[in-house]
């Protein structure tokens, strides 16, 4: 794909995003008149006709496109990036959208269809009490291709989408997109009250929870208010948009890559041309050894505001040819006993390479595999003001320990959807000299077994190590 198709489809998404409750007012009211420009602007910036084909159909020209979009609040965070709290249906017709429904999951959760087998996960259901998976709960996965076809399922059988029987798309953002927008665009007003960068997730979650009582709306209503700010949001950018272009443009690329924003296609040739961006969230590919640590917030209301997170993995030579790994999480609640924060309770899981085995045979900690990963979790509860940790001690499997002995040897540590500024400490003990690292080391902390390094997982990271052979 060309860099020009690239950008159409960088602001697809972010109208899709931006106007998850007022795309009716994206450029003209009129809906013949949306049709002519963006045939015009479509034919202008493609390049050729496979190019025009393809931004047709997404926009769909050739037939209806269906989208499902999803608000995942990392305030509460789920493993496919943070609590769905509100969703929102979306049509695109020649394109022109068309907003089928906004409403917040309780209510189709609630009042949609039961009459379906649908057994949660287990740390969901002894966690939170429920019976059965719920649509709210569906990004249990921390891969988001597998997250969204679970959603689309759960949402589908709900009777969520009415007479449709197929999703297109689904696309997840997180409150910080909408706090990234509104730095570039400023703060705005709705119904007198003023959302801004600093306060748009704690003001709308207050005004979500406690704030529909003093506007006189019942509690089905509460969730109106994220309806009014998008459409407030939108008429205002309609023109913004194109006058900051390049800033969007490049917002969207951002979002992506720190995996505030997710997206999945149904189809899979559109997948994949979502995966050659990297814009589809899911777990990375690799051959060599891998760390990935899910949390799960389960009931302590938006707590992970306040959560610090710190995680370190080690590695150790231990015996012959054979490796110990330890994944270590230090979880810090900064919060308080208030209407927003609470006790932490988490069920965490870390995504390791499949054949690693557990050491210590722990009755609490469980275990799986999963997406090509195994995966050990437990459930940890920290009080406000404490800190907790959460580490897993496992043998490595033999085809890493193979790769160490040959000199070459890989790290893929992956992000959690949703989360900021986790910090991340490498302490990897290969029983010989290294020879090179990417990235390199302190000069301090050459000439060593060890690669010691820090930095922060704000986006997905991959580590490079040659050793003497």
């Amino acid at each position: 794909m060309t860099i020009k198709i690239l950008k159409i489809f960088a602001v697809i998404f972010a109208l899709v995003i931006l106007g998850v409750a007022g795309l009716s007012y994206w450029l003209l009211k009129s809906s013949n008149l949306q049709r002519i420009v963006v045939e015009n602007v479509v034919g202008k910036v493609t390049q050729n006709d496979a190019e025009k084909s393809a931004v047709q159909k997404a926009l769909g020209f050739d037939s209806v496109r269906t989208y499902l979009i999803l608000f995942l609040n990392n305030t509460e965070m789920r493993p496919g990036g943070g609590f769905i709290g509100v969703y929102a249906l979306l049509q695109m017709d020649k394109g022109v959208p068309h907003l089928l429904k906004v409403e917040g999951t309780e209510i189709l959760d609630n009042l949609g269809k039961k009459d379906f087998d649908s057994v949660a996960p287990a740390p969901i259901s002894k966690n939170l009490k429920v019976s059965r998976w719920f649509f709210r709960d569906s990004n249990w996965s921390p891969d988001f291709a597998s997250s969204s076809q679970k959603s689309i399922e759960l949402f589908l059988k709900e009777g969520g989408a009415g007479n449709i029987d197929h999703i297109d798309a689904v696309v997840g953002f997180t409150p910080t997109v909408i706090e990234e927008v509104l730095k570039i665009h400023g703060p705005i007003t709705v119904d007198g009250q003023e959302f801004n960068a600093q306060n748009f997730t704690e003001k709308l979650e207050y005004e979500v929870e406690y704030g529909y009582v003093k506007r006189g709306e019942d509690f089905a209503q509460r969730k109106n208010l994220l309806s009014d700010l998008a459409h407030g949001l939108l008429a205002d950018m309609r023109f913004d948009i194109f006058k900051h272009y390049s800033d969007y443009y490049a917002l969207v690329g951002k979002m992506f890559e720190q995996k505030q924003m997710a997206a999945y296609a149904s189809d899979a040739n559109e997948q994949q041309l979502l995966q050659l961006k990297n814009w589809t969230g899911v777990l990375t590919p690799n051959t060599g050894d891998y760390v990935l640590w899910a949390d799960a917030n389960l009931g302590s209301l938006k707590t992970d505001a306040v959560m610090n997170r710190e995680l370190s993995y080690s590695i150790a030579p231990s015996g012959t040819d054979k490796f110990v790994a330890t994944a270590k999480m230090k979880l810090t609640n900064t919060g308080k006993f208030d209407w927003r924060t609470s006790r932490y309770r988490d069920y965490a899981r870390v995504f390791v390479p499949v054949g690693s085995s557990l050491l210590k045979a722990d009755p609490n900690i469980d275990q799986g595999v999963e997406n090509g990963r195994q995966w050990f979790g437990t459930f940890l509860s920290i009080e406000p003001g404490h800190s907790g940790e959460i580490s897993f001690t496992y043998n490595l499997p033999d085809n890493i320990a193979a790769q160490i002995k040959s000199g070459d040897y890989k790290l893929n540590v992956d992000k959690e959807i949703g989360t900021i500024g986790t910090a991340l400490t490498l302490g990897l003990d290969f029983g010989k000299k290294l020879v090179s690292a990417t990235p390199g080391e302190e000069t301090k902390s050459y000439g060593d077994n060890r690669y010691d390094f820090k930095t922060v997982l704000d986006t997905d990271k991959e580590f490079k190590v040659k050793l003497v052979n």
